[in-house]
């Protein structure tokens, strides 16, 4: 019987044994599984935004943004981000012609003046990006749908608003080259105007309800402003525009060039004042007239869509009609 019971103390010595050792392999393996979890999990950082409706917080980056602005919809494709969704252009069928091909898959949320909120909230957007003088009265509602953050204004500097998407956006590093390539440009645009900078630059709008002189707060008027060229005595003032002209103010139009653009929604009636005020008399007697110097250009690139591809595109009209002519 000794070597039978020897035998079986043998027996379970071993199973202890192996127990032992899968015990062992097993929280080797737990602690193995812990450490490569704290390795790889992701953590979400998030951070703050100041803006024109107070501090909003944004948790990572944002993948399904909503624009709710024109001038925005530029800023995002510019930094490389498609939105999810964004209001129609204001000429177009919905994008105008310069983005359209950037659009292709984008969701129309109504248009700056008028949302649809049911839209925006079907979109579930990590980030809804508007303006405070367009949709102030629509902001509580915006941001039970998503993180928003509302830039001040949509005159003057477009660079101030596009500095604070690029904050939202997370995207600072790529806003910043983005305007350095800009500003790069504006520099090297004005060593080639040279003396053609003292020429004085006239602008007009013509809308079916409205006649304007743009000054030097308007979009084209700041792009003006920043390469230096000059503006007759009447324009060279720091505000929008005169509003409400009548044609008696028609020689306040005068200048060394002059660029019109008409407001022209696709019935023809922008066009049709445009050139019911080109071809009248007082207009033809203007000196900028006589001497063969007034040019039509894009109302969505020298005013409507007011970002920072239009104002590249801007400064290609200025290249076109200051030296290449």
């Amino acid at each position: 019987m000794r070597p039978l019971r020897y035998l079986m103390s043998l027996f379970i010595l071993a199973s202890i044994l192996v127990l032992a050792a899968c015990g062992t392999n097993n929280e080797n393996q737990e602690e193995e599984a812990a450490g490569n979890g704290s390795d790889t999990a992701e953590e979400t950082t998030s951070y703050t935004v100041e803006h024109a409706m107070g501090t909003t917080e944004i948790e990572g980056d944002p993948e399904r943004v909503v624009i709710l602005t024109n001038e925005g919809t530029e800023a995002l494709l510019a930094m490389d981000v498609t939105p999810v969704g964004a209001v129609q252009s204001w000429i177009g069928d919905p994008w105008y012609e310069h983005i359209a091909d950037k659009m292709a898959d984008v969701e129309v949320v109504g248009t700056e003046s008028e949302l649809n909120m049911e839209a925006i909230a079907k979109l579930e957007p990590d980030l809804i990006i508007g303006n405070k003088m367009r949709q102030e009265e629509q902001y509580d509602k915006l941001k039970a749908i998503a993180p928003t953050v509302f830039a001040e204004t949509l005159r003057g500097n477009w660079k101030e608003n596009f500095e604070l998407y690029s904050k939202a956006l997370n995207k600072e590093e790529k806003g910043q080259e983005v305007i350095a390539e800009y500003d790069q440009r504006i520099e090297d645009l004005k060593a080639e105007l040279g003396d053609k900078l003292e020429m004085e630059v006239s602008m007009v709008r013509f809308m079916p309800t409205d006649v304007r002189i743009y000054h030097k707060d308007s979009f084209s008027g700041v792009i003006l402003d920043q390469l230096g060229l000059a503006r007759p005595e009447g324009q060279d003032v720091e505000d929008f525009a005169e509003t409400g002209v009548t044609k008696e103010r028609i020689p306040a139009m005068d200048g060394d060039i002059l660029f019109y653009f008409a407001y022209e929604t696709g019935d023809g009636e922008g066009n049709k004042v445009a050139e019911e005020w080109i071809n009248d008399p007082l207009f033809q007697k203007l000196e900028v007239a006589q001497e063969g110097n007034v040019h039509e250009v894009s109302d969505p690139i020298w005013n409507t869509a007011g970002g920072v591809m239009a104002a590249n595109l801007m400064l290609d009209d200025i290249e076109k009609y200051f030296l290449e002519q």
